[in-house]
């Protein structure tokens, strides 16, 4: 019950930042109508220890507002976008590192590699372009691949084709990820992710504690990856240990 109550807490807010705790319960009892007031008690007291709520003043509750993902991004990252830009004016895609991933894993990967996700059709085209500077490239390798080659080198960037709609953010500039969509590969793509596998349901509790998620936004990205029961099963178990 707790977790259709987290599902459902956001609701409430849509139209003011603070509600009275008289009509949050109302609201609550309108949704479960089986619950009674010392177990919503019992509920709304979990919610703001979760840090889901809080209680700016006496019979007031507002949600508790959590920081925007933004990963730091480096020059080189900074370089490599501006050239496909440069390159590719009119092709959308997004760049990003995996090394981003650490600040929410307990053991830190050894091999970290940039990601270019670009539309289908100019995949094969910044590939030899990239090949011709020199750079070590792979195009949605597979599991013998990274076992091969791209474990055992440095510098490495990977391309990937971009699903359409995927949701992206841009900062500074810079076309990248935003957190659902990585939360969601990383359920998805298993030998991209392979170094998260062992501990994702951790991976998502830190995302969850620590920055604002969108289970919306996931959801609607997981069922444009047709994962969306997948996505959210793991969602729910990750809350639910929280």
């Amino acid at each position: 019950m707790i977790n259709t109550i987290k599902d459902k807490i956001e609701s409430y807010f849509k139209e003011q930042s603070t509600i009275s705790k008289e009509k949050l319960v109302n609201c609550m009892v309108l949704d479960f109508p089986e619950l009674k007031q010392s177990t919503i008690n019992v509920y709304l007291s979990r919610l703001k220890k979760e840090g889901l709520i809080k209680n700016p003043s006496r019979g007031m509750y507002a949600l508790k507002e959590k920081k925007t993902y933004s990963p730091v991004v480096d020059n080189s990252l900074k370089r490599l976008f501006n050239k496909i830009k440069k390159d590719y004016p009119f092709v959308e895609f997004c760049i990003w590192d995996t090394k981003w991933l650490n600040e929410f894993m307990r053991h830190q990967p050894f091999k970290c590699y940039t990601v270019l996700e670009l539309d289908k059709d100019v995949t094969e085209a910044v590939f030899h372009a990239l090949k011709e500077q020199g750079k070590q490239v792979y195009i949605e390798p597979d599991a013998e691949t990274f076992n091969l080659y791209i474990n055992n080198s440095e510098d490495v960037i990977i391309l990937k084709h971009l699903i359409s709609e995927a949701p992206l953010q841009e900062i500074n500039k810079i076309t990248l990820p935003t957190l659902e969509k990585l939360l969601v590969d990383m359920t998805i793509d298993t030998k991209l992710y392979a170094a998260q596998q062992s501990e994702i349901e951790f991976v998502y509790a830190s995302a969850f504690e620590n920055y604002g998620v969108n289970k919306n936004k996931m959801k609607r990205y997981a069922y444009r990856r047709n994962r969306e029961n997948e996505v959210e099963n793991l969602t729910n178990l990750t809350l639910a240990e929280i």
